[in-house]
């Protein structure tokens, strides 16, 4: 079943890699669409590691498909030995992590804005699915997808080599106060800003913005804060079974995938635009004494990171306590399994 299980996403993600190098390929030879370079609108080109790259660079990206496409094969194929996982963590982690950059986060935070302003006639300055969601964004998330898959060949090859677990109940736990914590010093600058407070700015920078620009900073904030309330469901008994409240949902168990998939895309997500900031700072695009417009997110990659441990968590925790379900007919048949507490953590 291990096996099985590889085999399949490691095909998928040869099949992906396959995909994008003939895509790569075609870029190089003059099909339009290559996303990075001049075809990118990028005002100032300092958004993606690849901006100044030209089509030519899509020999280089045929390259790189054709090994991430060996590597993803030799994962399906198995064998238990480590050499295609050294390469498959760090080509998945480029795609992930390095390749994308903050609009991807831009893009997922404006969508349910963009969604609901038709319904209260907000105009919000005349900003389309097609401003949030360029080809060059569109095409992050599709390197997004085929890291994806690559590191869960990677995991379903790796599976039962009888580690320990870094991902512990007691470490997801404290995961999650981190997860929770470190977006409310991006939120309280927003806020601030909103409200008309120079919180870690001059008075002369907020006042060179528009107050809707602020408004458009104070949601952001508040996205990011309810998130950080959604993310104590990863240790609350209300992340395992629907609260009561909920009609037609009280009392049922919570899919594990329900919680999962957003979490870890969330993760993935703001660990990206932290790490766009960080390559900012490093650059020394800031001033220090404007620390609010660009030091919380610096702080992202930890959020990322937190969130990722506590997602992962989760899932294990979720995935061990729902192993007894599958002893039922031992238990029915005297052999009562009394080793296991169920209680939900917290």
């Amino acid at each position: 079943m291990k096996s099985l299980i590889s085999g399949r996403q490691g095909h998928a993600a040869a099949l992906w890699a396959l995909a994008y190098g003939l895509l790569g390929s075609a870029w190089a030879l003059g099909m339009p669409g290559f996303p990075w370079g001049a075809s990118d609108p990028d005002p100032d080109g300092a958004l993606s590691v690849l901006a100044g790259t030209t089509p030519r660079f899509g020999w280089w990206i045929a390259a790189f498909s054709l090994l991430t496409a060996l590597t993803a094969v030799a994962l399906a194929r198995g064998g238990g030995g480590r050499a295609p996982l050294f390469l498959a963590w760090p080509i998945a982690a480029l795609l992930v992590l390095v390749v994308p950059d903050s609009r991807l986060m831009m893009g997922v935070a404006y969508t349910p804005l963009l969604l609901v302003a038709p319904l209260f006639g907000w105009s919000l300055g005349g900003a389309s699915f097609a401003d949030a969601w360029p080809w060059p964004v569109l095409n992050q998330l599709v390197c997004v997808l085929g890291g994806l898959l690559l590191a869960a060949a990677a995991v379903a090859y790796g599976r039962g080599r009888n580690r320990p677990s870094w991902f512990t109940p007691d470490r997801g736990r404290r995961a999650v106060y981190v997860a929770v914590v470190v977006p409310l010093v991006y939120c309280a600058t927003r806020w601030a800003w909103a409200l008309g407070i120079p919180l870690g700015v001059s008075p002369e920078f907020l006042a060179e913005g528009e107050r809707g620009l602020w408004l458009a900073g104070a949601y952001l904030a508040t996205f990011g804060a309810l998130g950080g309330v959604l993310t104590f469901g990863l240790t609350q008994r209300w992340g395992e079974v629907f609260p009561r409240w909920i009609p037609g949902l009280r009392g049922r168990r919570v899919p594990p995938s329900l919680a999962v998939v957003p979490a870890g895309f969330v993760s993935i997500i703001v660990t990206v635009a932290g790490l766009t900031y960080v390559r900012w700072s490093v650059a020394g695009r800031f001033a220090l004494a404007e620390w609010g417009a660009w030091l919380p997110e610096c702080l992202w990659p930890i959020w990322g990171a937190a969130l990722a441990t506590a997602t992962v968590s989760y899932h294990l925790r979720r995935k061990h306590d729902a192993q007894p379900c599958t002893r039922t007919n031992s238990v029915e048949h005297g052999h009562l399994d009394n080793s296991r507490d169920h209680n939900v953590t917290d």
